[in-house]
């Protein structure tokens, strides 16, 4: 065994260093530096060694379960995405999941459970078993993605005997993308485990400067500086060549710095030395001139082998066809005026009590109560409000009619609309997407009909509530498809009643949820045609030639430009990343808040340059003196140019 571990990498050997000790441990390595390849180098190791122990190796998506799994032919190898994993360990103590369960519906502060019937009792899932699937439907006793996690963290904390039977069935747990992860799902297996004497050991792998999610762990530090975990740092790149590489180590702030590999096979190699690429930072200080840009660059813009980062989707939204669902989600200026109008009743600290009132008569009393003419303009809409509502006057009659309580509530954001996009088909989708619920529930729909057309028939009707016991019902079942690839010119409200009625896709509390809660974006988005989020499905799924944003962590290209686009987004911010004077001129409890923008941008720019094998060319239109000094000293002054 001394011997076989001579040819694993050096981090790997120190990997089965701390194994040996007992130790949990992290193998953190930034892009392109291999991570996949070491997580199979432990894999392969761990089982030459304990020929008869079982190994539980989890990852985000379904794609990644199947890359690894067909590495090995081992029965002692579990391999599943988080969310199975977790299910397929807590679905067999059905008493305890109804308990937890009940618990769980009666705590209002817990997020992501609700109950559509207030406080229940033990009764309540008497006759019926806990069952994970697509959706959730809580009287039937069904949960999904979002409860599954809340759930498993609280059995694993309550029921220590789990913990035991964990350990006893998994001597190795592996997590691969770890900075994805659930809080919860890190919390169970560094905290809750120990409730257990059994010995078993816990690996994560993963990069925190790639982190994509929020509401993820994003990095273990925490962990790491209480002992409960032990890093080692993967320094060598495989993929980039060395300028790119060399301008991402100035953006890492964890003390990664990456070097070429020694594997001379390496794909960032060529006759045994790292190739050297290109980076350069183009710029206008006028109009765009994006289009210039690429004439310039006369690269081959098929998309397999370049790729145009843009951070924006307005300009996609009317060549994909979802024009009109892009405005509900990112332009309604009636809902920026209801945003000023409770601005100002919470800035002016006004206690008047306005349930009861719709919006249209809170605006009348605020309106007759404010004293002086100038006060009155802070809540009467701006000439950009004005004008949207002048031509969407039955809106905004609409809006007005809404109770005040509800409507102050409604939020709206084109994340919600456009999150986790894919790169292309055979990509595939990761829980815990931001997109709303209304949107997911379109997806259900589609998908469903996706799935049934590429005949993967028992994933269907894992996913639906359609039953087949005859021939009639198959040749019904293919009806209904048939009827539901057809409606395309009926409105996004009758397909979802169509699809509910025929068991395709159930109306669940989710879904009922949203539209209790923002009723004004659902009579909104009821009205446009299914044929408009046909095209957004197409477009997110990567059926369409059209780039994405944000999201490209894992996949790379021989070129990427990356147009780097301040224009109104909230949670970016490219001059604090390029101008640090900025952000360090901010009052402290502004830099507090501001510093997760920071953060958000430092890791954005940085997935989206590393990305690249051959070509990187950064785009900024108008930067300021001080963001193009920080360009010439990133990518070195003979190479940024002004268009």
């Amino acid at each position: 065994m001394v011997e076989a571990r001579l040819m694993l990498e050096p981090e790997v050997q120190k990997i089965f260093e701390y194994i040996d000790s007992g130790k949990n441990f992290l193998l953190s390595g930034g892009a392109g530096s291999g991570k996949t390849y070491s997580l199979i180098q432990v894999i392969g190791q761990v089982i030459a060694e304990n020929p008869t122990a079982q190994i539980a190796c989890m990852t985000y998506t379904n794609a990644a379960v199947r890359e690894i799994d067909s590495r090995f032919n081992n029965k002692n190898l579990h391999v599943s995405t988080i969310h199975d994993f977790l299910w397929d360990n807590i679905k067999s103590f059905q008493n305890e999941l109804k308990k937890s369960l009940v618990g769980l519906l009666n705590v209002e502060e817990v997020p992501n459970i609700k109950s559509p019937d207030g406080e229940v009792d033990t009764d309540y899932f008497s006759e019926k078993e806990i069952r994970y699937k697509e959706y959730t439907s809580i009287r039937e006793g069904i949960i999904s993605h979002d409860e599954l996690l809340v759930l498993a963290n609280h059995m694993f904390k309550t029921y220590p005997k789990l913990c035991d039977i964990l350990k006893d069935k998994f001597k190795f747990i592996l997590i691969d993308e770890y900075q994805d992860t659930s809080p919860s799902v890190v919390e169970i297996m560094l905290n809750h485990l120990k409730q257990s004497k059994r010995n078993n050991i816990v690996g994560f792998f993963g990069d925190a400067m790639q982190s994509i999610y929020d509401d993820a762990i994003g990095d273990l530090n925490d962990y790491i500086g209480s002992n409960d975990v032990t890093e080692v740092k993967k320094g060598q790149n495989r993929r980039n060549p060395r300028l790119v590489f060399e301008l991402a180590n100035k953006l890492r702030t964890d003390g990664i710095v990456q070097v070429p590999s020694t594997d001379e096979t390496a794909p960032n190699m060529q006759y045994g030395v790292v190739k050297k690429g290109n980076i350069k930072f183009y710029y206008s200080t006028d109009e765009e001139r994006l289009d210039d840009l690429k004439q310039i660059l006369g690269w081959d813009f098929n998309p397999q082998k370049t790729k145009l980062l843009n951070l924006t989707h307005n300009l996609i939204a009317p060549k994909a066809g979802f024009t009109q669902l892009m405005a509900i989600y990112d332009g309604d200026k009636i809902l920026d005026y209801k945003k000023r109008v409770t601005n100002y009743i919470k800035h002016h600290n006004i206690v008047d009590d306005y349930s009861g009132l719709t919006f249209g008569q809170t605006i009348e009393r605020l309106l007759q109560e404010i004293p002086t003419q100038a006060e009155r303009r802070l809540i009467l809409p701006t000439d950009g409000m004005k004008n949207f509502i002048n031509e969407h006057t039955e809106l905004y009659d609409l809006a007005k009619n809404y109770p005040f309580d509800e409507f102050r509530k409604i939020y709206v954001a084109k994340e919600a609309l456009l999150d986790d996009k894919k790169e292309d088909e055979e990509d595939e989708s990761k829980a815990g997407s931001k997109r709303d619920n209304l949107i997911k529930h379109l997806f259900k729909i589609q998908t469903n009909v996706n799935l049934y057309n590429k005949g993967k028939y028992n994933e269907f009707l894992r996913k639906t509530e359609f039953k087949i016991k005859s021939i009639d019902d198959k040749k019904h079942l293919k009806e209904v498809v048939i009827r539901l690839q057809e409606m395309s010119k009926n409105t996004i409200e009758e397909v979802i009643e169509y699809a509910d009625e025929q068991g395709i896709c159930k109306k669940d509390d989710k879904f009922s949820d949203f539209i209790d809660t923002k009723r004004y974006i659902y009579d909104r988005v009821k009205q446009v045609k299914f044929q408009e989020f046909q095209n957004l499905f197409d477009y997110l799924e990567g059926y369409t030639p059209f780039s994405t944003q944000h999201k490209i962590k894992g996949a790379e290209f021989d070129n990427v430009l990356v147009v780097l686009d301040n224009g109104n987004w909230n949670n970016y911010n490219f001059e604090y990343l390029m101008h640090q004077e900025i952000f360090n001129s901010l009052t402290p409890a502004k830099k507090k808040s501001f510093s997760t923008i920071l953060d958000r941008t430092q890791k954005l720019f940085y997935v989206c340059c590393t990305r690249t094998k051959e070509n990187l060319v950064v785009y900024y239109q108008n930067p300021s003196t001080a963001a193009l000094e920080t360009s010439r000293q990133w990518f070195g002054r003979a190479d940024v140019h002004e268009i």
